[in-house]
């Protein structure tokens, strides 16, 4: 089965850093899954924040973190990360990663990690 599990959220202050893992079991990272960070703030719609293609070769960001956030894959260790700088208290919510072939509705989800902003 697949398996994906988050960690390194937490709380920070505002201008502050964290860096978010996504740890994949079940299949290798290497295969034909695009991922993708997704997060869900209390009384919000999921937000798409960030993207990337099977090599890493492309990436995509949501408007309200381009530029700040960064999304990475490292296949060999088949883990996802999302470095976040410069956080703003907006930033608070959970946050989800997510895999599945590219163009397709992500599939695969991990039970979230919280990140709290103040």
């Amino acid at each position: 089965d697949v398996q994906l599990v988050e960690s390194g959220g937490g709380s920070v202050q505002a201008g502050g850093s964290l860096r978010l893992s996504c740890s994949a079991s079940g299949f290798p990272l290497n295969s034909e899954y695009c991922m993708g960070w997704i997060r869900q703030a209390p009384g919000k719609e999921r937000e798409g924040v960030a993207a990337i293609s099977p090599g890493g070769q492309l990436t995509y960001y949501g408007k309200p973190v381009k530029g700040r956030f960064t999304i990475s894959r490292d296949n060999a260790k088949n883990t996802l990360y999302l470095q976040m700088n410069s956080l703003k208290p907006e930033d608070t919510a959970m946050y989800y990663c997510a895999a599945d072939f590219c163009g397709a509705v992500y599939n695969y989800w991990g039970q979230g990690t919280q990140v709290t902003v103040s």
